[in-house]
């Protein structure tokens, strides 16, 4: 099953919205930067609560390991997203306390290697890459490469996904979860109910589409 990440949530009515669509997981953006930007008290009530099965993302840039420790904890997180500049030694050291999701923003020269240097991650979030920009740009990524990519590893496609396009990017690349953001918005930092709940069926649809290909041609 492919999962689900709903990002930048800043209020209640959004979280709620996303987990009664089916989403599993939520994205709390502590970027200061970030139009999507909530605070750890705000996210700490959010989080406390959602339903147990749905899980709480924190996106940090950048941000001193001990600052990040400190949030994880205070809203009780189940994962970290590294959505900057973070070195290989940064993850290892985090991700012996917390789950991380190392996120990359994939230009013309980034090379799949780059992935190896972070063994210690969960998983990797491939997101488009626009100059300035720390992930939200609301371009599509490469999905040849993000393919390539999970084969080998748990990947979380991000980077323009929306209703209208997120099956098929399931279809090509068959990731371990897609994320979106921009996608289900009515603008920066609020979400469209409607759309949110578009995005996840699609989602559903495209599973049950490549589930009976699976299955017919098991058959043939």
């Amino acid at each position: 099953m492919v999962r689900i990440k709903i990002c930048g949530i800043t209020s209640f009515a959004d979280a709620q919205a996303a987990c009664e669509a089916g989403a599993d997981s939520l994205g709390f953006n502590f970027y200061e930067q970030s139009p999507r930007l909530i605070s750890v008290a705000d996210a700490a009530k959010i989080r406390a609560a959602l339903a147990k099965h749905v899980e709480a993302v924190g996106v940090f840039v950048n941000l001193p390991i001990d600052d990040v420790s400190a949030t994880c904890s205070s809203v009780r997180l189940d994962a970290a997203q590294l959505h900057g500049d973070e070195s290989p030694k940064t993850v290892a050291d985090l991700a012996r306390k917390f789950a991380i999701i190392k996120a990359f923003r994939v230009n013309a020269d980034f090379t799949l290697d780059a992935l190896d240097r972070y063994a210690e991650a969960f998983a990797f979030l491939l997101d488009a890459s626009q100059a300035g920009q720390y992930g939200g740009t609301g371009h599509t990524t490469d999905w040849a490469l993000a393919r390539r990519a999970a084969a080998a590893h748990r990947i979380i496609l991000a980077g323009g996904l929306k209703p209208e396009n997120v099956a098929a990017a399931i279809r090509t690349v068959r990731p371990y979860a897609v994320d979106v953001a921009s996608g289900v918005e009515s603008k920066p930092g609020k979400k469209d109910h409607a759309r949110l709940r578009e995005f996840i069926q699609e989602v559903r649809r495209a599973e049950k589409q490549f589930d009976a290909h699976a299955e017919k041609s098991n058959l043939s």
